[in-house]
């Protein structure tokens, strides 16, 4: 089957982001508190899913979260704790770039966590997601699933575009070669954290454009009734003739030069 080209993609995709924008109104209009949980492989393509749901949504409504490896200090607390301070308030909307769930993948697999400490998680992790959804967080959590071949594809594309090189770290080129105990590591823990009262959603991330749409219809549906009627906003029109913009001490940039003439 042939990957959706962004000529087909643009126009399905901007619907689905007018349903978010109506989303995000219903939320800060209701209070509701929404997290989601982007996971998944290297490349799978979670931060173009993220990019794909808050691009057109009020930053200061809707925050992303990346978080870089603990600090010393962090390391010493309690293994959530470090998350709480990014949960969102009312009507929020959090989405986290990888999450606690690391300790479930990377963490285990490149042996910066114990035996001891990723059976603790596994067995803490849905109690500490049941108190947030107790508490009235809509959570929703995503596993972003893609084959070798394409994984192998993503990261060659890492290695020569100049613009996507500081994706490719030590870590990922290690993962190569750990595509399976990736696969075990996700099963185990599925297996432990897959709840009624916070399931996961694996999606096919395989053509990374079907993989946003999928996902984005996805959340949107699991949601309860977003549709809110727009209040009417009074525009009237200007007093007199619209004016330019003055300077006065400090004068604009030149503009880019959009050509350039060829020297004889």
């Amino acid at each position: 089957m042939s990957k959706l080209k962004r000529k087909d993609y643009e126009p399905l995709l901007e619907p689905l982001q007018v349903e978010l924008a109506q989303m995000a109104q219903w939320a800060a209009a209701t209070g509701q508190r929404i997290l989601v949980l982007f996971e998944g492989r290297d490349t799978a393509g979670k931060g173009g899913a993220i990019k794909a749901v808050s691009e057109h949504l009020n930053p200061r409504q809707c925050r992303v979260v990346a978080l870089p490896k603990p600090t010393e200090r962090e390391a010493s607390q309690w293994y959530f704790q470090r998350y709480v301070s990014h949960l969102p308030a009312a009507g929020e909307i959090v989405l986290f770039d990888r999450s606690w769930y690391n300790r479930a993948g990377v963490e285990r697999i490149m042996g910066f966590a114990t035996s001891a400490q990723v059976k603790a998680f596994l067995q803490q992790a849905p109690v500490f997601e049941k108190q947030l959804v107790d508490d009235g967080i809509l959570l929703f959590k995503y596993w972003l699933s893609c084959d070798q071949v394409q994984q192998e594809k993503r990261f060659a594309e890492r290695r020569e575009d100049p613009l996507k090189g500081w994706k490719l770290s030590p870590i990922d080129l290690k993962a190569r070669e750990l595509y399976g105990d990736y696969t075990a590591a996700r099963e185990a823990m599925l297996k432990a954290t897959h709840t009624k009262d916070a399931p996961w959603t694996l999606v096919d991330f395989n053509d990374q454009k079907l993989g946003r749409l999928t996902l984005i219809r996805d959340l949107i549906d699991r949601l309860p009734d977003t549709h809110m009627d727009a209040e009417p906003i009074d525009f009237p029109s200007l007093p007199g003739k619209p004016k330019k913009e003055r300077f006065g001490m400090v004068k604009p940039l030149t503009d880019f030069p959009l050509s350039k003439k060829k020297k004889d």
